[in-house]
């Protein structure tokens, strides 16, 4: 079974990402092994130099390296990186299963990640080019792997 690690930063503080939270692990129990770390995160001041935007950026992303497992297969979320479908992004799934027994999504801070972990990536996934809260993206991210994990196995949700 394919363990899926979340890490992100910032805790979810509404009850009803929570409630979202908590129905979608639920969902994935039957088809991968889920965890999900929050990490804190910084404060961002209201005036921000380009320094303090790195080092703010650096702390988080050193912190979420820090709690990434060996060997897993590392997916970033990221403006920068690939906009999937929903069947494309369940064959990657697929795919990451068939040679890893381990992914790791990250979900930065709302200044992003580090160069130091975009590198450190194996893959940049992107959901939309639009900016969204960070706790709706985890709700976004646990509900296409459900999808994805669905379409995989010829279920129905998906439609």
């Amino acid at each position: 079974m394919l363990h899926i690690d979340i890490i992100c930063v910032g805790k979810l503080k509404e009850q009803y990402f929570k409630d979202a939270l908590n129905e979608y692990s639920k969902r994935l129990s039957k088809y991968c092994i889920l965890s999900i770390v929050e990490l804190p995160d910084e404060k961002v001041p209201d005036k921000l130099s380009d320094k303090l935007i790195s080092d703010i950026k650096e702390k988080e992303s050193n912190n979420i390296l820090s709690h990434i497992k060996k060997d897993s297969y590392i997916v970033s979320l990221d403006l920068r990186g690939k906009q999937y479908t929903s069947e494309e992004f369940s064959k990657k799934l697929e795919k990451i299963s068939l040679i890893n027994s381990s992914v790791t999504f990250i979900i930065g801070g709302t200044l992003g990640l580090s160069d130091k972990l975009i590198s450190n990536s194996d893959e940049l996934i992107c959901f939309s080019k639009m900016t969204f809260p960070h706790q709706l993206i985890r709700i976004f991210l646990l509900e296409q792997i459900f999808r994805g994990f669905k379409i995989s196995n010829n279920e129905t949700y998906h439609r």
